[in-house]
């Protein structure tokens, strides 16, 4: 069954600099709002090189906005060299503000950076703010240290300003799994914001497309986007050449965003392992989650949620810096004995890594633990969103398919 919202309009707003996190998340929350809702439609706002990359459900589209990667040492610089840093970020911020005036939304859904890139959303916000529509930021479960975060939220008032502009405060996790403000010194109007909605639910995409079908059963290795993964992929390779009884078949999904080097050594890398599959990238992670047997990752939020969502054995090495939000999660999943956790330091020894994945083929799945992690945030989103555009009585289910 579906309702019916009378053309309702979100906008949402996906900084991707050098990953597919954010852009991923938006495109969960709004394939499940326009199939729960017909008459609502759902424009995205993504930095993401490869946002076309990705297939849209009727009443989904994007706008992209020019490219900019994040260096290592934190430092951003436009992906197009011959265009300077700052004239990329005013053409951001222009698009964003013009897409915002054009599409007239009721609602516009802020992911993980309440300012945007740089402030580039805050001129948006205001704008909105003065048209009465409904402003919202998403907060993953885990944000990064609290030192960490203070810092950088401190030195651009964020926390005044999210008081200022915005209505609501998602939490996209369950309140007893973790806090992403845990340890600042949150305003109380703030805290009054905040609705831990839960984890986002992944289901199988049911395309008959998907580009990789995985023969037998296979670990799955994945490190997301790619473009910080490479230690991982090592420490398993490594581990399959110091382990011969290691015969598990496992499949690596490099990442859209991994250098070409590096692609090409791991190809070479492995031509003499038989029990190693290489895949470059598939836009339909879900399907191969849910047909893995069990799954290495680094544990950013998206894999977390696929993982919890088909209930898969998991080994997860977090990336340490520059955040330390895949260790904070890690650490937390693994108290509560939903995943196995290595820190890299152990899994760069290869009878370490090899001893892990050994384990992990007789690891209990995440529900084993019977702590029952709620994985209701799609369902909580899609109420609150009813909610606040009309009335109940006035919301009308009518069949799916009519």
């Amino acid at each position: 069954m579906s309702a019916r919202l009378n053309d309702v309009r979100i906008l949402m707003y996906s900084h991707d600099s050098f990953g597919l996190g954010h852009l991923r998340r938006c495109r969960t929350i709004a394939h499940a709002l326009v199939e729960d809702y017909r008459g609502l439609n759902v424009l995205i706002i993504s930095g993401a090189t490869i946002a076309g990359a990705f297939d849209y459900r009727a009443r989904v589209d994007f706008v992209k906005i020019p490219s900019v990667i994040k260096l290592r040492n934190g430092e951003y610089t436009s992906l197009d060299r011959h265009i300077d840093l700052q004239e990329t970020l005013k053409m951001r911020r222009s698009i964003i503000y013009h897409t915002a005036e054009s599409f007239q939304p009721d609602i516009f859904i802020v992911d993980k950076e309440p300012m945007g890139l740089r402030g580039e959303v805050e001129e948006t916000l205001a704008y909105l703010q003065q048209k009465g529509t409904k402003l919202v930021i998403g907060l993953r479960d885990v944000m990064d240290a609290p030192n960490l975060l203070e810092a950088e939220w401190k030195r651009n008032d964020i926390l005044r300003k999210i008081e200022h502009y915005y209505d609501h405060v998602w939490v996209y996790g369950p309140p007893d799994f973790h806090d992403p403000l845990l340890g600042l010194d949150v305003p109380s109007a703030v805290r009054e914001k905040m609705d831990f909605v839960g984890f986002l639910q992944r289901s199988k995409t049911q395309s008959e497309s998907t580009s990789y079908r995985a023969e037998g059963d296979y670990i799955l290795v994945t490190t997301g986007g790619g473009g910080d993964g490479s230690e991982l992929i090592d420490n398993v390779i490594n581990a399959y050449k110091a382990a011969p009884e290691l015969t598990q078949k496992t499949l690596i999904v490099l990442g859209p965003y991994m250098p070409g080097e590096q692609r090409q050594r791991f190809m070479q890398n492995t031509s003499g392992i038989p029990h190693i599959e290489i895949i470059e990238f598939d836009n339909r992670m879900e399907d191969i989650v849910a047909g893995a047997k069990a799954v290495v990752s680094m544990g950013g939020y998206n894999t977390v949620c696929e993982i919890l969502s088909f209930d898969k054995p998991a080994l997860i090495v977090p990336r340490i810096v520059p955040r330390e939000e895949q260790l904070i999660r890690a650490t937390r999943a693994s108290e509560l004995g939903l995943f196995d956790m290595l820190l890299p330091e152990d899994a760069e020894d290869p009878h370490k890594m090899a001893q892990a994945l050994k384990a992990l083929l007789t690891r209990a799945p995440p529900s084993a633990n019977g702590k029952g992690i709620e994985l209701d945030g799609l369902e909580n989103i899609s109420k609150r969103i009813a909610e606040w555009l009309q009335p109940q009585d006035a919301v009308k289910v009518i069949p799916a398919s009519g």
